[in-house]
């Protein structure tokens, strides 16, 4: 364990304070969440600011951002005082952003795929009255207008491409590193708990389980564009780390 780093720290206290604000102000919520390009409730804003809003308050799913400002801290603030603040920042946003526009890219070939099969009035029906739908808890009954919906008017939430991103970073400049899992309880290295999770993730995303509410190819995203970012940096300055020793 080791002290937190500035932009790390920022980073968490952006976070809860949007997850406070969005619990009270009406309507922050669904501006902040990230949402497909023809939905009605996509604002381009929202291509950050997703990142830094999680589940809702009153969802009771408090460990979603638990979890992910847990896991920025550890192994966040040991990649900012490796790279610097700016690096560091830089990675952070363009996992971020990955994981947003390799969801979208999903859900657009989701809908691509299922507007073949519907009439112009079945697709004028979800444009029309599926985003308050939604709203209301509700769906179509109609599975292909339900996709439909969910792909369109469904918005995606949280830090989890950035952590993600982070995770594979961290494996690769301190494969060796040794965690201890909490379940079950035993010692992994980074470079084989990076590898076991994004296989996990990447079975869970083929797997097309809508209801779970889970973006997995976001997380997947995240790890995709840190990579590249990631190999850039080593073509572009010869490494991507400086001493990696820890």
């Amino acid at each position: 364990m080791y002290q937190i780093t500035p932009v790390v720290k920022n980073i968490i206290i952006i976070n809860v304070l949007v997850y406070l604000a969005c619990a009270v102000i009406p309507g922050l919520q669904e501006q902040v969440t990230g949402y497909y390009f023809t939905s009605e409730n996509f604002r381009p804003w929202q291509i950050l600011t997703h990142m830094f809003a999680h589940a809702p308050l009153r969802s009771g799913n408090f460990a979603h951002i638990f979890f992910n400002m847990y896991a920025l801290y550890i192994f966040g603030s040991r990649l900012e005082l490796q790279w610097g603040a700016k690096r560091f920042l830089t990675y952070y946003l363009i996992c971020g952003v990955g994981a947003f526009f390799l969801h979208e890219f999903i859900n657009f070939m989701e809908i691509s795929k299922i507007t073949k099969s519907l009439t112009s009035e079945e697709l004028r029906l979800v444009y029309e009255q599926g985003s308050d739908a939604i709203r209301e808890g509700k769906n179509f009954v109609d599975t292909r207008l339900a996709d439909l919906n969910i792909a369109l008017n469904v918005g995606v939430v949280g830090a989890s491409g950035c952590v993600f991103g982070i995770l594979l970073a961290f494996g690769m400049l301190y494969p060796n590193t040794e965690l201890m899992l909490l379940f079950p309880p035993i010692p992994l290295k980074a470079k084989w708990f990076v590898m076991i999770y994004g296989a996990l993730e990447l079975y869970l995303a083929l797997g097309n389980r809508p209801n779970d509410n889970v973006a997995h190819f976001a997380h997947i995203g995240g790890m995709i564009f840190g990579y590249l970012l990631l190999k850039y940096w080593q073509k572009k300055d010869g490494h991507f780390y400086g001493n990696s020793q820890f």
